[in-house]
């Protein structure tokens, strides 16, 4: 039976907490594991819970359609959201009393000394005072509109001298401003307040002047529905249409109300009614929302520490050099976070400046804020080379930012490609093409992560360099087919070695793995690799599984979502599935194929779900260099070896950690893989042996 899709992500976000509820992390990323854990969750209400309950409008033939029952599905992930909350709370509690013991305290207004008070009052009048609006609700005709993802402080308001004056108002907390405010603080303590308590400690300075001096206050957030329909299409209206749905998204319907325990019942009551609440809208917490700001908890108030590791520069890319010659003579692979993002931006910048570069196109996905890879294409467009850059406008939550960015391109002279109908472009792909002596040479780049020099820093993912004309002459068909999509262009069935979602992708994948079948059946070497962030496909999910039931190998490296029963009694082999949560976001895509002892390997922007497979462009780019391959299976080896910071996947999603028998040897993927790069840069290391 396939585990539920949802049930799995849920189990995910556990994972997550396990690291903020690990003694063993620093204090700092506790908090920011607990930062994560509540960014998630908003996620998966906004997208995942809001589409389920969009389900149970449908009619009984429309719903036995369907792979599960939504009414079961939400009843399960309400119970599991209750007690990881619990969980939460209790976390948080704990990581509370740990940071007092380093002499760090979150002070609430209630809590203040006279100097800290005085600070505060300052700090309301010089920032805070201009930017608040309270909203006095009994005489606002219409409810005022909740924000999605924006914390509101809920106010009861009274008067010792006129008990019948009780009015309720209501105060946005600015988001342009940090969440945690330093206080001014004595011998070792270092003290914090949050914004809203500053807030709170001066309502007397914004409702004295009415008679009030009285207040209740608590703190409620709305939690809304983040898809939106429009036509997909590459016309004019696309774009009027992306703005709309953008606009109307913040306008969703509601799909949480997370509000204080200990709210004023009556002020609950009241917020109910005129908002037109629902029950299974409802939802109690602490005194605190928007735990997703923890990911930026202040760092000045704790004692430096040491990250994994600070990225380095790839050892035949160290500047300065010509990256250009470099890939004359061999492929390179980026592993970020453990290698600099910097190359890329070298690469580009050189192929700005370089006289005898043509052209440039690129697909841009999720961009930096200050993205220095759109600022090497400008300095191209400037410098006279045609720039094509295709634009995925919609990519979730990055939509408004990617409509920014096509204006500033095309303003510089580049051509923009807002995408094709009825499919999102999600590979990571770049060609550049160079003439010089009447000889046309192509160099390019092809990535399982977005071309994001801020993501690269934490995020796990591998970028292929090449001049390979069997690769880039793909990567020019999939461009061909971009710039003039369309039923009669055949450019990406045209491929010949890059495999493409939606044209072959899955079905390759399917060959593949029959291949491995049918090599173990003949006693030959065989064996499956599998890293992805998710694994929910049904066809492959099958497929995998024939492959154990022959009992050919199958290793599964999955961060997230996997909806595959991987211990079953027909398996001959057991499936190895495991998942890793570390300091850095596990992110890459690689498929490895033992092949009779001549492996295939793959790096990939796609994860196995149908939604990659049959509605994105995705690429899956095979590596034709035997030493990179060397190196990417031995990082694969390192993570199925890993004995900290991984968990086994089973069928009951426990999370377990893998066990360590006494005395073994810790091994932490991430730090060993680091480890194991950096000896490759230094040259002291034999690519046979790390461990």
């Amino acid at each position: 039976m396939k585990i539920i899709r949802d049930i799995s992500w849920m189990s995910f976000n556990a994972r997550v907490m396990q690291e903020a509820k690990d003694i063993n992390n620093p204090l700092r990323e506790r908090l920011r594991f607990l930062g994560i854990f509540s960014n998630n969750l908003d996620e998966f209400f906004k997208v995942r819970v809001a589409s389920l309950r969009r389900m149970l409008s449908l009619n009984k033939s429309e719903l036995a359609d369907l792979e599960e029952d939504p009414h079961t599905t939400l009843d399960r992930i309400m119970k599991m959201v209750h007690l990881q909350n619990k969980e939460f709370n209790k976390t948080f509690s704990a990581i509370i009393l740990e940071l007092e013991k380093e002499h760090i305290f979150i002070r609430n207004e209630q809590q203040l000394t006279p100097a800290q008070k005085d600070f505060i009052i300052q700090y309301f009048d010089d920032s805070l005072r201009t930017k608040l609006v309270p909203l006095m609700l009994e005489s606002i005709p219409e409810m005022p509109f909740l924000k999605d993802g924006v914390i509101y402080l809920a106010c009861v308001l009274g008067s010792d001298s006129q008990p019948m004056m009780h009015r309720y108002s209501l105060i946005e907390v600015p988001q342009d401003l940090q969440r945690f405010v330093v206080l001014p603080s004595e011998g070792e303590k270092k003290c914090i307040i949050l914004l809203e308590d500053i807030i709170r400690a001066n309502f007397g300075r914004l409702f004295s002047i009415f008679g009030f001096n009285k207040f209740q206050s608590y703190l409620i957030k709305m939690t809304r529905d983040a898809e939106f329909d429009f036509d997909i299409d590459a016309s004019p209206d696309f774009i009027k249409n992306i703005e709309k749905g953008v606009k109307n998204r913040k306008k969703g319907r509601a799909t949480r109300f997370v509000y204080d325990k200990n709210i004023d019942k009556q002020l609950l009551d009241y917020l109910i009614k005129r908002i037109g609440l629902k029950n299974d809208n409802l939802m109690p917490g602490g005194r605190i929302h928007n735990f997703k700001d923890f990911m930026n908890f202040p760092t000045t108030v704790f004692a430096p520490i040491k990250n994994l590791s600070a990225p380095f520069e790839h050892q035949e890319l160290v500047q300065p050099v010509r990256i250009m010659s470099v890939l004359e003579q061999k492929d390179i692979l980026l592993s970020f976070p453990y290698h600099s993002f910097n190359p890329l931006i070298d690469f580009l910048r050189e192929a700005a400046i370089d006289p005898n570069v043509t052209q440039i196109k690129i697909t841009l996905y999720r961009l930096a804020k200050d993205s220095q890879i759109v600022n090497a294409l400008i300095n191209a467009a400037r410098n006279g080379k045609a720039v094509t850059a295709l634009i995925e406008l919609r990519a979730r939550f990055d939509e408004e930012a990617n409509l920014i960015w096509k204006e500033r391109l095309e303003e510089e002279g580049v051509k923009v490609i807002l995408g094709i109908p009825k499919m999102k472009v999600h590979a990571k792909l770049c060609i550049i093409k160079r003439v010089a002596y009447e000889k046309t040479k192509y160099f390019g780049f092809i990535s399982t992560g977005n071309f994001n020099e801020l993501t690269a820093s934490y995020y796990v993912d591998n970028c292929l360099l090449t001049s390979s004309r069997k690769i880039l002459k793909d990567v020019e068909r999939i461009f061909d087919y971009l710039e003039a999509p369309g039923p009669k262009n055949n450019s990406l069935k045209n491929c010949k070695v890059l495999l493409v979602a939606p044209i072959n992708m899955r079905n390759e994948f399917l060959e593949l793995i029959n291949k491995e079948i049918k090599n173990h059946k003949e006693g030959k070497i065989a064996g499956i690799t599998i890293k992805l962030n998710s694994l929910v496909d049904k066809t492959l999910i099958k497929k995998i599984s024939e492959a154990a039931i022959e009992g050919v190998e199958v290793n599964l490296i999955i961060r997230g979502i996997l909806c595959l029963n991987t211990v079953q009694e027909r398996f001959k082999r057991a499936i190895k599935a495991i998942s890793i949560v570390d300091e850095y976001l596990e992110h890459s895509r690689i498929i490895v194929f033992k092949n009779e002892g001549e492996e295939k390997v793959y790096i990939s922007s796609a994860d196995w779900m149908i939604r990659n497979l049959d509605h994105r462009i995705e690429v899956a780019c095979p590596i034709l260099d035997k030493g990179i391959k060397k190196e990417i299976i031995k990082m694969l080896d390192i993570q199925l070896i890993g004995n900290v910071k991984t968990r086994i996947l089973d069928n009951e999603q426990s999370n377990e950690y893998v066990p360590r028998i006494k005395k073994e040897k810790e091994i932490r993927t991430q730090i060993e893989t680091y480890k194991y790069l950096k000896k490759i840069a230094k040259k002291e290391t034999n690519l046979e042996n790390l461990i």
